[in-house]
């Protein structure tokens, strides 16, 4: 005799109770997943002071938070400036970033740079901007004009490879110091044309450039520009924020005069320019030059056969490595003069 099979399971329609527990399941699950993302996006525009940073050309994980929030370290967006003889503020040591035009010569103190990093300005009526990297010793000015387009600059908070990360206002894209170009944002690849800066002493700078401006400590924000707030920083071989590439060629912090020659990069080491004298011919890559090394404010330059200035860069060793890891490094052994060079001091004294 034949028994009767109870129906299967999966056969079993389910009860309306059923589908409603069921399309309620849904809709929590769709709910929370939307809450996640919508969370991830949060956090990540957090994470980056709140700049979108699609499309990028570095690594996003190695865009670091300073502390600040954007705009934490303000800009200074309508400098004053004092005459040489008005400026009873700065010692003869204290360092300063100076800058001449066909008829102007102005000087930024690096104890007001510290605070503010960035100053947009003009020179002759064209605007620059000049900016400053406690944490990799590199100031460096730009033209503000891009393309056809003039930018203003701000602070991030942000760093990369340690290096202060600005952004325009106009576009809110991060650009790199170093690297000079935009690399986040609607300006991606946009690169900076750099103007040639010295950084040396306030004493070396009006010695130099009597007629002088400097900027103000009157700024319209309230910091004790007596203090240097990176003074142990710079004492010591610590990173606060290391960057992906190192090298302990060199220490970290030894000062080096960076070179670039037709996508080549070479350092000079203070420690042997200290040894080399006031002035020598080198060549690298094609190109001649002379080396001009100030012992007494510490601060080097290189300039042509007609003492006409090339860009350079004076940065800590772990800075100039992590943009420029391929980069030679300049010992005595390594000099290549030419035949017929001169090793004039004079040409050193047109800058």
């Amino acid at each position: 005799m034949l028994t009767q099979r109870p129906p299967k399971a999966h056969l079993v329609a389910p009860t309306l109770s059923t589908r409603v527990r069921l399309q309620s399941l849904r809709r929590q699950v769709c709910l929370v997943g939307m809450l996640a993302i919508l969370l991830l996006s949060c956090n990540t525009y957090a994470l980056w002071n709140g700049f979108q940073v699609e499309p990028h050309s570095i690594p996003l994980e190695e865009i670091l938070s300073g502390g600040p929030p954007k705009d934490g370290i303000p800009a200074l967006m309508a400098p004053r400036f004092l005459p040489a003889d008005e400026v009873d503020f700065l010692s003869p040591e204290d360092r300063v970033l100076g800058i001449q035009g066909a008829h102007q010569t102005k000087a930024y103190p690096i104890a007001i740079l510290n605070w503010h990093e960035i100053v947009n300005d003009t020179l002759d009526g064209t605007p620059v901007v000049i900016t400053y990297c406690p944490l990799c010793g590199t100031g460096i000015g730009f033209l503000r004009h891009v393309g056809d387009h003039l930018f203003t600059f701000g602070v991030s908070g942000l760093l990369y490879q340690s290096d202060v990360l600005m952004y325009d206002h106009q576009t809110e894209s991060l650009w790199s110091q170093i690297a000079m170009q935009a690399v986040t944002g609607k300006a991606l690849g946009q690169r900076l044309e750099p103007i040639f800066l010295e950084h040396t002493t306030w004493a070396t700078w009006r010695t130099r450039h009597p007629d002088t401006l400097v900027l103000s400590r009157e700024t319209g924000f309230t910091r004790d520009y007596r203090r240097d707030p990176y003074e142990a920083y710079a004492q010591t071989d610590r990173l606060l924020f290391p960057p992906a590439r190192q090298n302990n060629r060199l220490s970290p912090k030894e000062w080096v005069l960076g070179l670039e020659v037709g996508g080549k990069f070479r350092a000079y080491p203070f420690s042997t320019l200290e040894k080399a004298g006031r002035a020598f011919s080198d060549s690298f890559h094609g190109q001649d030059y002379v080396i001009c090394w100030d012992a007494q404010a510490k601060s080097a330059t290189v300039v042509d056969q007609q003492g006409k200035p090339f860009p350079t860069l004076m940065a800590y060793w772990f800075a100039w490595y992590a943009f420029h890891p391929s980069t030679e490094i300049y010992t005595e052994d390594s000099k290549t003069a030419k035949p017929g060079m001169k090793l004039l001091d004079g040409i050193c004294e047109k800058i």
